[in-house]
Protein backbone atom coordinates (compact mmCIF):
# COMPACT_ATOMS: atom_id res chain seq x y z
CA UNK A 1 0.00 0.00 0.00
CA UNK A 2 2.67 2.32 0.39
CA UNK A 3 3.30 1.99 -3.14
CA UNK A 4 0.30 4.30 -3.59
CA UNK A 5 2.17 6.97 -1.55
CA UNK A 6 5.46 6.57 -3.16
CA UNK A 7 7.22 9.95 -2.99
CA UNK A 8 4.29 11.61 -1.83
CA UNK A 9 3.97 12.98 2.34
CA UNK A 10 1.31 12.07 4.76
CA UNK A 11 1.08 14.30 7.86
CA UNK A 12 0.74 12.43 11.59
CA UNK A 13 -2.22 14.29 12.74
CA UNK A 14 -0.80 15.72 16.11
CA UNK A 15 0.89 18.66 17.67
CA UNK A 16 4.28 18.09 16.45
CA UNK A 17 3.11 17.86 12.70
CA UNK A 18 5.25 14.92 12.07
CA UNK A 19 5.82 13.75 8.51
CA UNK A 20 6.08 9.99 7.46
CA UNK A 21 8.19 11.09 4.20
CA UNK A 22 10.52 7.95 3.55
CA UNK A 23 9.66 4.80 2.32
CA UNK A 24 10.41 2.82 5.41
CA UNK A 25 8.44 5.45 7.50
CA UNK A 26 5.46 4.44 5.18
CA UNK A 27 5.81 0.96 4.52
CA UNK A 28 6.11 0.53 8.57
CA UNK A 29 3.10 2.78 8.93
CA UNK A 30 0.73 1.06 5.86
CA UNK A 31 1.98 -2.38 5.57
CA UNK A 32 -0.52 -5.33 6.56
CA UNK A 33 -3.32 -2.87 7.30
CA UNK A 34 -6.58 -2.37 5.86
CA UNK A 35 -6.43 1.61 4.69
CA UNK A 36 -9.34 3.80 4.28
CA UNK A 37 -8.89 6.98 2.35
CA UNK A 38 -11.52 9.38 3.84
CA UNK A 39 -12.22 12.13 1.53
CA UNK A 40 -14.81 14.91 3.37
CA UNK A 41 -14.32 18.07 4.47
CA UNK A 42 -14.97 20.05 7.86
CA UNK A 43 -17.71 22.51 6.18
CA UNK A 44 -19.46 19.80 4.48
CA UNK A 45 -23.28 19.28 6.30
CA UNK A 46 -23.54 15.29 5.19
CA UNK A 47 -20.02 15.07 6.54
CA UNK A 48 -20.03 17.33 9.82
CA UNK A 49 -22.75 14.48 10.40
CA UNK A 50 -20.80 11.33 9.49
CA UNK A 51 -16.89 12.59 10.39
CA UNK A 52 -17.94 11.80 14.33
CA UNK A 53 -19.01 8.44 13.42
CA UNK A 54 -15.81 7.43 11.65
CA UNK A 55 -14.27 9.12 14.36
CA UNK A 56 -15.88 6.49 17.04
CA UNK A 57 -15.70 3.89 14.48
CA UNK A 58 -12.03 4.42 14.13
CA UNK A 59 -11.04 4.73 17.56
CA UNK A 60 -13.14 1.51 18.91
CA UNK A 61 -11.04 -0.08 16.48
CA UNK A 62 -7.63 1.22 17.46
CA UNK A 63 -7.78 2.96 21.25
CA UNK A 64 -6.56 0.01 23.65
CA UNK A 65 -9.08 1.65 25.85
CA UNK A 66 -11.48 -0.41 24.01
CA UNK A 67 -9.24 -3.06 22.31
CA UNK A 68 -6.37 -4.66 23.43
CA UNK A 69 -4.49 -4.37 20.58
CA UNK A 70 -4.85 -1.43 18.08
CA UNK A 71 -6.51 -2.89 14.61
CA UNK A 72 -4.61 -3.39 11.65
CA UNK A 73 -5.96 -0.73 10.17
CA UNK A 74 -4.65 3.01 9.06
CA UNK A 75 -6.45 5.91 7.98
CA UNK A 76 -5.71 8.41 5.41
CA UNK A 77 -7.69 12.33 5.37
CA UNK A 78 -7.80 13.56 1.98
CA UNK A 79 -8.98 17.25 2.15
CA UNK A 80 -11.75 18.81 0.16
CA UNK A 81 -11.47 22.10 2.51
CA UNK A 82 -11.21 25.35 1.24
CA UNK A 83 -8.38 26.55 3.41
CA UNK A 84 -5.65 25.28 4.76
CA UNK A 85 -6.89 26.59 8.60
CA UNK A 86 -10.13 24.88 7.88
CA UNK A 87 -8.71 21.89 7.79
CA UNK A 88 -6.30 22.02 10.67
CA UNK A 89 -9.52 23.03 12.44
CA UNK A 90 -11.33 19.61 11.55
CA UNK A 91 -8.26 17.19 12.05
CA UNK A 92 -8.32 18.81 15.37
CA UNK A 93 -11.45 17.27 16.31
CA UNK A 94 -9.77 13.78 14.60
CA UNK A 95 -7.77 11.06 16.26
CA UNK A 96 -4.15 11.65 16.40
CA UNK A 97 -3.46 8.46 14.41
CA UNK A 98 -5.13 10.08 11.58
CA UNK A 99 -2.83 10.57 8.46
CA UNK A 100 -3.68 13.23 5.96
CA UNK A 101 -1.94 14.77 2.52
CA UNK A 102 -0.36 18.27 2.95
CA UNK A 103 -3.81 20.32 2.17
CA UNK A 104 -1.29 21.95 -1.30
CA UNK A 105 -0.74 18.67 -2.19
CA UNK A 106 -2.48 17.93 -6.15
CA UNK A 107 -2.18 14.28 -5.18
CA UNK A 108 -5.54 14.49 -3.49
CA UNK A 109 -7.26 15.28 -7.34
CA UNK A 110 -5.36 12.31 -8.92
CA UNK A 111 -7.14 9.79 -5.69
CA UNK A 112 -10.16 11.52 -6.25
CA UNK A 113 -9.95 10.36 -10.20
CA UNK A 114 -8.44 7.14 -9.84
CA UNK A 115 -11.51 5.93 -6.91
CA UNK A 116 -14.41 8.03 -8.58
CA UNK A 117 -15.25 10.10 -5.92
CA UNK A 118 -17.77 12.41 -6.70
CA UNK A 119 -19.54 13.54 -3.51
CA UNK A 120 -18.33 13.78 -0.27
CA UNK A 121 -18.22 12.08 2.30
CA UNK A 122 -16.60 8.61 0.81
CA UNK A 123 -14.65 6.21 2.48
CA UNK A 124 -12.84 3.99 0.17
CA UNK A 125 -11.10 0.59 1.63
CA UNK A 126 -8.29 -0.41 0.25
CA UNK A 127 -6.51 -4.35 0.76
CA UNK A 128 -2.50 -4.08 1.90
CA UNK A 129 -1.51 -4.36 -2.10
CA UNK A 130 -3.87 -1.78 -3.21
CA UNK A 131 -6.93 -3.41 -4.22
CA UNK A 132 -10.43 -1.69 -3.71
CA UNK A 133 -12.48 -3.51 -1.22
CA UNK A 134 -15.24 -1.27 -1.08
CA UNK A 135 -15.59 2.02 -3.41
CA UNK A 136 -17.37 4.01 -0.84
CA UNK A 137 -18.08 2.38 2.51
CA UNK A 138 -20.18 5.40 4.14
CA UNK A 139 -23.36 3.80 4.71
CA UNK A 140 -21.66 0.11 5.59
CA UNK A 141 -19.75 2.47 9.06
CA UNK A 142 -23.29 3.48 9.57
CA UNK A 143 -25.03 0.77 9.91
CA UNK A 144 -22.48 -1.71 10.88
CA UNK A 145 -20.20 0.18 12.99
CA UNK A 146 -16.77 -1.68 13.92
CA UNK A 147 -18.15 -4.74 13.10
CA UNK A 148 -17.46 -4.17 9.19
CA UNK A 149 -14.03 -4.20 9.64
CA UNK A 150 -14.13 -7.87 10.12
CA UNK A 151 -15.50 -8.56 6.69
CA UNK A 152 -12.48 -6.15 5.32
CA UNK A 153 -9.72 -7.45 7.28
CA UNK A 154 -10.78 -11.27 5.67
CA UNK A 155 -11.49 -9.74 2.72
CA UNK A 156 -8.05 -8.44 2.75
CA UNK A 157 -6.24 -11.26 3.95
CA UNK A 158 -4.28 -10.43 6.38
CA UNK A 159 -1.76 -11.20 8.43
CA UNK A 160 -2.95 -11.36 12.23
CA UNK A 161 -0.25 -10.11 14.49
CA UNK A 162 0.93 -11.85 17.79
CA UNK A 163 3.22 -9.34 18.83
CA UNK A 164 2.22 -5.59 19.36
CA UNK A 165 4.67 -2.78 16.58
CA UNK A 166 6.14 -0.21 18.82
CA UNK A 167 4.04 2.13 17.14
CA UNK A 168 0.80 0.68 19.59
CA UNK A 169 2.90 2.19 22.15
CA UNK A 170 2.77 5.29 20.56
CA UNK A 171 1.27 8.00 22.89
CA UNK A 172 0.62 5.78 25.95
CA UNK A 173 2.67 8.40 28.05
CA UNK A 174 -0.13 11.17 27.45
CA UNK A 175 -2.94 8.76 28.60
CA UNK A 176 -5.09 9.92 31.46
CA UNK A 177 -2.98 9.04 34.93
CA UNK A 178 -6.44 7.19 36.29
CA UNK A 179 -6.40 5.15 32.81
CA UNK A 180 -5.10 1.89 34.86
CA UNK A 181 -7.88 2.99 37.56
CA UNK A 182 -10.50 2.51 35.23
CA UNK A 183 -9.88 -1.01 33.56
CA UNK A 184 -9.02 -2.02 37.03
CA UNK A 185 -12.96 -0.95 38.57
CA UNK A 186 -14.52 -1.92 34.98
CA UNK A 187 -12.32 -5.38 35.03
CA UNK A 188 -13.64 -5.70 39.04
CA UNK A 189 -17.59 -4.53 37.84
CA UNK A 190 -17.61 -7.27 35.49
CA UNK A 191 -15.81 -9.80 37.89
CA UNK A 192 -18.37 -9.13 40.85
CA UNK A 193 -21.16 -9.78 37.80
CA UNK A 194 -20.11 -12.70 37.18
CA UNK A 195 -19.73 -13.80 41.12
CA UNK A 196 -23.33 -12.49 41.87
CA UNK A 197 -24.83 -14.35 38.26
CA UNK A 198 -22.91 -17.49 39.56
CA UNK A 199 -24.89 -17.33 43.30
CA UNK A 200 -28.09 -16.56 41.74
CA UNK A 201 -27.80 -19.91 40.14
CA UNK A 202 -26.45 -22.07 42.73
Amino acid sequence: MASLFTGKVLVVNNSARDELDTERELGRSLENKVLLLYFGSGECPRCREFSPLLRDFFVRLTDEFYVERASQLVLVYVSRDETEEKQSKFLKTMPKRWLSLPFKDEFKRELELRFAVADVPAVVVLKPNGEVIAGNAVEEIRRMGPACFRNWQEAAELVDRNFRLAEDFDEVASRSITDPIRRLKYKLSKEEEEEEEGEELA
